[in-house]
C-alpha cells in the first residue's frame, strides 16, 4: 500500500471498518475499496444486501473526493447532499470492489460517480451519483 492510500485508509469512517471495507490501493488515481462477504452484509440467502452495496458506493465516492482534494482536503468540509444508486445485478457471496471518480469538484459543489463490481470490472454490480456541498472549515 502506498503512502497516499495508507493516509486514505486511516480516514475510513467507523461504518466502513464495521462492514469490513478496506482500501486495496489506487486504481487510475482513485482509491480502490474492497469488502469481503460476511453475514453482516447478507440480504436474501446467497446475496448481498442492497444497503451494504450502497454503503460501499458511498464510501468509495467519499474516499475519491478526499483523494481528489489533496492539499485542500484539510481546509474544507464536505457534506453529502444526495445519492442516486442504480442496482444492475444481484451481488453474490464473494469479495466486492468499488471505485469513485470525481467528475467535477468546484469551490462549493462536487459531483462524484462510483461503481461497484465483483469478479469482473466490466460487469458492474451497481453504480451511483453523489453530490457534495463543499465548505471551508471555520
Amino acid at each position: 500500500m502506498t503512502d497516499a492510500s495508507q493516509s486514505l485508509a486511516d480516514r475510513l469512517p467507523p461504518y466502513a471498518r464495521a462492514m469490513g471495507m478496506r482500501i486495496e490501493g489506487l486504481l487510475d488515481g482513485a482509491p480502490l475499496l474492497a469488502m469481503d462477504y460476511s453475514d453482516r452484509a447478507m440480504g436474501r440467502p446467497g446475496y448481498l444486501h442492497g444497503g451494504a452495496i450502497a454503503g460501499l458506493l458511498e464510501i468509495a465516492a467519499i474516499m475519491a473526493l478526499h483523494a481528489a482534494l489533496e492539499e485542500e482536503d484539510a481546509k474544507v468540509r464536505f457534506k453529502p447532499v444526495n445519492i442516486s444508486v442504480e442496482y444492475l445485478r444481484g451481488g453474490v457471496t464473494v469479495e466486492t470492489f468499488a471505485r469513485g471518480e470525481v467528475i467535477r469538484a468546484g469551490r462549493r459543489i462536487a459531483n462524484v460517480r462510483a461503481e461497484a463490481w465483483q469478479a469482473d470490472r466490466t460487469k458492474p454490480l451497481a453504480s451511483c451519483w453523489m453530490n457534495f456541498l463543499i465548505k471551508p472549515k471555520a
